[in-house]
């Protein structure tokens, strides 16, 4: 197939007012862990649960990756240069599948690990009443981040399921604090039915079994994390709503017989590259093909304004040898 490269113009500005933004949910979410954390770690020293100290563990995990999530969001944002000349947007793509990994490793392995001791060498419980208290604050905290979080994700994915706007979006400094503070919240009922039983019964192997349920809400919750990021660091597509739209524009214009291939990466949160292959009338002027190039660019940027690099190429779409 026959092609010569027409255009392409790197538009950053849009996408770098908002990759500018100040990343409230995680600072909000940071800020929530840090204290619960905090509260938590007392109150494993007054009781001695296992669940509790599996929800501490938790929670330091979890400050820990607001931090790497900032970083990485930081670097992401420095300015392309020869050896990167798309920009260093994935480094937050990078750093989001390192979050999802300490999640896993950190808080789902020593939560299980925690859970199988408890059961396999029962301690009485003390002072249960300021783990009911701990619990109770900390489901405060983490419920006000995810409705943060929640807000903020239907703002970016409007008209969609919480699961779909979840697998829709692109920027990890939301899905990855919705996904830890869902996660937190499933723990801290897992972790309070697990104490409750212990108390009640006087069977502190409940306690146990309350900390592996944690554990293991931890490690389901950060492969599927680990999947998103994944998949964007490897170069995911916008999605199939956004391309078959651009190609609807595209088509539409008057000088465009034909539109090929249309390939799209996800350069960073709100940042796409996009290469579509159009056969153009043939009648067209230099002059004219420039406008009708202009004039497209417009059209697609207008649309979908995170289409920061587009790349047009006029092209023979005949089959070789035809």
């Amino acid at each position: 197939m026959d092609h010569v490269e027409l255009h392409e113009t790197p538009r950053r500005q849009a996408s770098e007012e908002k990759q500018a933004e100040r990343p409230i949910v995680v600072y909000g979410a940071l800020v929530a862990n840090i204290g619960i954390a905090v509260a938590k770690i007392v109150a494993v020293g007054l009781t001695g649960s296992s669940a509790m100290l599996s929800e501490a563990v938790h929670s330091i995990a979890d400050s820990g990756n607001e931090l790497l999530l900032l970083l990485g969001l930081k670097m992401s944002r420095r300015p392309s240069d020869a050896s990167h000349p798309y920009g260093y947007g994935k480094e937050v793509y990078f750093w989001s599948l390192i979050v999802a990994i300490t999640l896993f490793g950190v808080g789902g392995g020593i939560s299980i690990y925690g859970g199988v001791n408890r059961i396999l060498h029962p301690a009485p419980l003390e002072h249960v009443g300021a783990s009911y208290a701990v619990l109770a604050i900390a489901t405060v905290f983490e419920g006000v981040s995810f409705e943060m979080g929640i807000r903020k994700l239907r703002k970016s994915e409007p008209g969609f399921s919480l699961w779909r706007a979840v697998r829709r979006s692109k920027d990890p400094s939301i899905f990855m604090v919705v996904g830890e503070d869902f996660a937190a919240l499933c723990g801290l009922a897992a972790a309070f039915v697990g104490l409750f039983l212990a108390d009640r019964t006087g069977v502190t192997a409940f306690d146990g079994w309350g900390s592996l349920a944690v554990g293991t809400i931890l490690c389901l919750v950060a492969a599927f994390l680990a999947r998103e990021s994944r998949a964007l660091l490897l170069g995911e597509s916008a999605t199939p709503e956004v391309i078959a739209d651009l190609r609807r524009l595209a088509s539409e214009d008057p000088d465009v017989i034909r539109v090929g291939k249309m390939l799209s990466m996800q350069l960073a949160p709100h940042e796409v590259l996009l290469n579509v292959q159009i056969e153009f009338r043939p009648d067209l002027s230099i002059g004219e093909l420039a406008r009708t190039v202009d004039r497209l660019e417009c059209k697609l940027r207008a649309y979908c304004p995170d289409v920061t690099r587009i790349f047009l190429e006029a092209a023979s779409l005949r089959p070789r040898g035809a």
